[in-house]
């Protein structure tokens, strides 16, 4: 996986760090925000291991930093970075997180099918820690690695043979 560009957990928890008083916000989408009331409900570890279409083996981890909306809103203004760590540091408790292991934020409501984002930009506007959120998305690895992916080999494209 091309995770050059990503935000890893120990990047992302030192932002965190450096700004424990401000307000922690989530922009999912231009001018769509993740509701004041926002939980942090679970932060979720997952080692991942796959084959890709040339027949190579890759891994890597992902944090999943999972955000639920309640139904009922039952706050005008979102929790605050030091909340947030203070939940991170409860679950670094049971569990070690690693601190190179890719970040995603998963949300998602009644008008925003749940999906995985990265945490792109960081912006500290007027009190507030604002976390924009870009879209996942899906790569050919065997591209990555300079090979070819080009669908018309796969007539005879081959395990090792570098082609999708």
């Amino acid at each position: 996986m091309n995770t050059t560009e990503l935000i890893n957990w120990q990047t992302f928890k030192s932002k965190l760090q450096d700004n424990p008083e401000l307000t922690l916000q989530f922009q999912y989408a231009e001018d769509k925000w993740v509701d004041a009331s926002y939980h942090i409900t679970e932060i979720k570890q997952a080692p991942i291991v796959s084959v890709d279409c040339g027949g190579v083996m890759n891994s890597w981890t992902e944090i999943i930093v999972q955000l639920w909306e309640p139904s009922a809103k039952d706050n005008e203004r979102a929790m605050s970075v030091s909340k947030a760590l203070s939940i991170v540091k409860l679950v670094e408790k049971s569990l070690p997180l690693n601190p190179l292991a890719v970040v995603k934020i998963e949300f998602g409501n009644s008008q925003f099918d749940t999906r995985q984002m990265y945490p792109g930009e960081f912006i500290i506007d007027n009190g507030n820690f604002i976390v924009n959120l870009s879209a996942d998305f899906t790569q050919c690895k065997a591209i990555n690695r300079g090979e070819s992916c080009d669908s018309t080999e796969t007539v005879t494209c081959t395990p090792g043979g570098g082609c999708c």
